[in-house]
């Protein structure tokens, strides 16, 4: 099986994003796997333009294949907000996803409900010959003011979809890895996935 690198430290990232390409023939790796030390500054103007330094970053750094992946929660009533600065949104040095979740609320407050948001996910795959592929997912929803769940990271626990009554950390995972952003960015990479897998 050809070895594939997930570009990301997050272990929960890593874990979510290898249950959905389960079905692939990939020998997927970690950082960590292979004792690499990365750390990518995020500040492209973009999810694709953030998931393309990542992956280029793992790659030149490993010599390996690389599926890199950046996410965002979109907020309407906060134009956008917090967007591709999500992870870095809460301006409380090392905040945890519980500090980013009470910042989120916080800042939200002051607007009327329902609070309609979208997740937001871009994938790149990059090969090392000279092309990368990429896929978009969104994953649309409202935002809750009490945090519900602990079956997920990130903003999961203030999140509830489209049609749904769960917060995304309520959901368990083969649901969530069906439904998610990132699940849905996976998903339509799949072709170009299995044809680099199976080539």
């Amino acid at each position: 099986m050809k070895p594939l690198l997930i570009a990301t430290n997050n272990q929960h990232k890593f874990i979510e994003m290898t249950q959905i390409l389960a079905p692939l023939p990939f020998r997927f790796l970690s950082a960590n796997d292979i004792g690499l030390d990365v750390d990518v500054t995020e500040d492209g103007l973009s999810y694709l333009e953030n998931a393309r330094k990542k992956a280029l970053a793992f790659f030149h750094a490993s010599g390996l294949p690389t599926l890199a992946d950046d996410s965002g929660l979109e907020v309407a009533a906060l134009q956008g907000a917090p967007g591709i600065l999500s992870h870095r949104y809460a301006p409380k040095p090392n905040a945890t996803d519980a500090d980013r979740c009470a910042y989120l609320l916080s800042r939200l407050a002051p607007h009327p409900k329902p609070w309609v948001a979208a997740f937001h996910c871009e994938v790149v795959l990059y090969t090392g010959v000279g092309t990368a592929y990429n896929a978009h997912g969104i994953c649309p929803g409202f935002i809750i003011e009490e945090p519900r769940g602990d079956n997920g990271f990130g903003y999961d626990p203030i999140f509830v979809l489209e049609g749904a009554t769960q917060t995304m950390a309520e959901l368990d995972n083969v649901t969530k890895n069906t439904l998610s952003h990132r699940a849905r960015a996976l998903q339509t990479a799949m072709p170009f996935l299995s044809d680099f897998a199976n080539s």
